[in-house]
Formats: C-alpha cells, sequence, structure tokens
C-alpha cells in the first residue's frame, strides 16, 4: 500500500518535465559557454592574456577578472626545504601556512622555493546591467 502511495508522488509528467528542462539547461549552458569563449577571446586580443578587462556597450558593462592561486609542488619543495634543514616546515607535505610564515619572518627567502612554486589563473566573466 505505501508503495502505491509512493507512485502517486511522482508522475509521468514530471518526469517528462525534468528530461525536458534537462535538456534545455545543457543548451542554455552550451550557449553561455559560447560566448564566455567570445568574450575571453575579445579579451586575449584588446587587453592581453590572463590580463583583466572592462567594456561598457549601452547600459551593459563586460568585466573579466583573472584569478590567481601559487601552490607549492610537493616534492621539490619538500626536497628544497630537507636541502635547507627546515625540517620543521614539512608534514608530510609542505606546510603552506608554515612556510608563508617563515618567508614573512625573513627566515627563508622567496628565491630558496621560486621554482616550487606554482600559479594558476582561471578567467571569469560577469554581465551586468548598469542602468
Amino acid at each position: 500500500m505505501v508503495k502505491k502511495d509512493i507512485e502517486f508522488l511522482i508522475t509521468k509528467e514530471m518526469l517528462a518535465q525534468y528530461v525536458e528542462l534537462n535538456r534545455k539547461k545543457k543548451e542554455v549552458e552550451a550557449q553561455l559557454d559560447q560566448l564566455k569563449k567570445v568574450f575571453n577571446n575579445y579579451f586575449d586580443v584588446s587587453v592581453g592574456q590572463n590580463v583583466k578587462g572592462e567594456i561598457t556597450i549601452s547600459d551593459y558593462k563586460l568585466q573579466r577578472q583573472i584569478r590567481t592561486t601559487e601552490k607549492f609542488e610537493q616534492d621539490l619543495t619538500v626536497k628544497r626545504l630537507e636541502e635547507l634543514n627546515m625540517n620543521e616546515l614539512i608534514q608530510k607535505k609542505p606546510d603552506e601556512v608554515k612556510i608563508k610564515s617563515a618567508l614573512n619572518l625573513g627566515l627563508l627567502n622567496t628565491k630558496d622555493l621560486e621554482d616550487c612554486i606554482i600559479t594558476n589563473s582561471s578567467q571569469a566573466i560577469y554581465v551586468k546591467n548598469v542602468e
């Protein structure tokens, strides 16, 4: 009896609607991705790759922001810290908080680890109505 009640909570129309909405969602995401490519290509050409930019057209503002993250390459950093007798900065992997503290305190020089840092950039597109 309970099984029959559950079946009535989900209808064929609901399933059909879900399938249709999911299809539309994929189409919209593909269109958004294409527009983002066009916007990023515009900024790559006009201001350079991985450079933030902004343009206003009528009452819309298009912005590209660049997010940059850095992290230490694990194996190379551990090896370098061992060579520098800075074992207290190692916990199975480089302890980034302690390394940054040691850098800030001057106990470690940025040149000692410059080839250990991995830098990643990502692009973000924002469209705002600025009326």
